[in-house]
């Protein structure tokens, strides 16, 4: 048996559509400035696609800061990974204006945010140490756990009850083993715009001795009254032990953070593996990301554009009868019911009849029958737009509730 055979006999999941939709439905190429309208196969879409939540990725500050250290410094430097030959001290800044934001002690780079999450977890249990976490993390998250060598459990997504439950199991295994427990749960979920119960997990702190690491990807920069995250949001931040955010969504750039103790943090730059071993982030990213964070902390104003058009959208897309789950972000997620080609038909007619992109996800992505269109607002798209998107909304439930999408009208566009 050959390891190759799976490329064409076992293509996974996704993959095993792969011809009927790479280029159109999956690896889509949005082409021009980053705005809220980029051109799609050649034509204009208003684009609802993409995680830059404040507007950063394209404002002049940040460009311009961006271009001048990209000619400075280049993209090579520093040379080699943080500990060896990779230490500077503009990365060391970075690390305490991050920590100041979201209050905490110390804080430290990570060259990719999936990665440096998957390494947080793994370098802070071993064998001995149980993990408890939210059934809906994010797959960074779930990769992280898989790495554990002790025992770990799920909850059921945000049912703290059954929380308390696994916290009591976890419990009795530490007092045999001597180890300590480690809950793991996120500030905003990506894909349903829910928010962690991070209030009442750390209220459980009276009762469990555990840590809570938090991964709050979406929410630094969106949430609470300084853009601290959804800690911050909540009024728990000071309960969150280990606080993960990434640079990839508000921030507009790559790469992400850690931010806990001081003792944490020099622990974890001495054992996380994907950071010991990796280039050290490049200059122009780490001098990007304190113009971006000087944005942040100095226009509050660009969050609050964002949630004006977060709550037009959602209060609209409410009004008009469309189920979106519990959101309490900005992340606006649509549920309707129907299979892949429905889903495919629909996200179709948006891109070629209203011009209109946003991500729309089916089976094996979710469960059967369920069709979720994902929708990102940001600061830069306005109330015209919401408006407009309203409308096409109401048209394209309508074609999905009368059966038009399973009539095969649409066709596959690679055909």
């Amino acid at each position: 048996m050959d390891v190759f055979n799976k490329a064409t006999t076992n293509l996974g999941p996704i993959g095993q559509y792969a011809k009927s939709i790479h280029g159109y439905w999956s690896f889509p190429k949005l082409e021009g400035e980053i705005s809220t309208r980029m051109k799609f196969r050649g034509k204009e879409k208003l684009v609802w696609s993409l995680n830059n939540y404040l507007g950063l990725a394209n404002h002049p500050e940040v460009r311009k800061a961006d271009a001048e250290a990209a000619a400075q410094y280049g993209l090579a430097l520093p040379m080699g990974a943080r500990m060896m030959s990779g230490q500077t001290d503009l990365h060391e800044q970075l690390e305490n204006e991050l920590a100041a934001f979201v209050r905490k002690e110390a804080a430290y780079l990570l060259n990719y945010g999936y990665q440096g999450m998957v390494s947080i977890i793994e370098a802070m249990v071993d064998r001995h140490d149980v993990i408890v976490y939210d059934s809906e993390s994010h797959a960074c998250i779930i990769d992280g756990v898989r790495l554990h060598f002790g025992k770990r459990f799920v909850y059921p997504h945000n049912n703290i009850e059954n929380l308390r439950k696994q916290l009591e199991r976890a419990t009795r295994i530490t007092k045999e083993t001597g180890g300590g427990i480690l809950v793991i749960t996120e500030g905003v979920f990506g894909m349903s715009g829910d928010l962690g119960k991070l209030d009442e997990i750390v209220a459980l702190k009276k009762e469990f001795n555990f840590r809570l690491l938090v991964d709050d990807a979406h929410g630094v920069g969106t949430m609470g009254p300084t853009g601290a995250g959804t800690g911050e949001y909540l009024g728990v931040q000071d309960g969150i032990d280990i606080y993960f955010g990434t640079f990839a969504k508000a921030f507009a750039s790559i790469g992400g953070f850690v931010a806990s103790t001081k003792d944490v943090i020099n622990y974890l730059a001495y054992n996380m593996r994907s950071q010991i071993f990796a280039k050290s982030l490049p200059m122009p990213l780490v001098v990007g990301g304190l113009k971006r964070l000087e944005l942040i902390r100095n226009h509050p104003e660009y969050r609050e554009k964002l949630w004006t058009i977060s709550n037009a959208l959602q209060k609209g897309l409410r009004e008009r009868g469309f189920n979106i789950g519990n959101t309490q972000s900005p992340v606006t997620p649509v549920f309707l019911n129907g299979g892949p080609s429905e889903g495919a038909n629909l996200a179709f007619d948006l891109r070629e009849n209203f011009n209109i992109f946003c991500s729309v996800v089916a089976y094996p992505v979710v469960p059967k029958g369920v069709i979720i269109i994902r929708i990102i607002p940001t600061a830069v798209h306005t109330l015209d737009d919401v408006e407009y998107t309203l409308d096409a909304f109401t048209t394209i439930k309508q074609n999905l509730d009368s059966g038009k999408y399973s009539s095969g009208q649409f066709v596959n566009i690679n055909q």
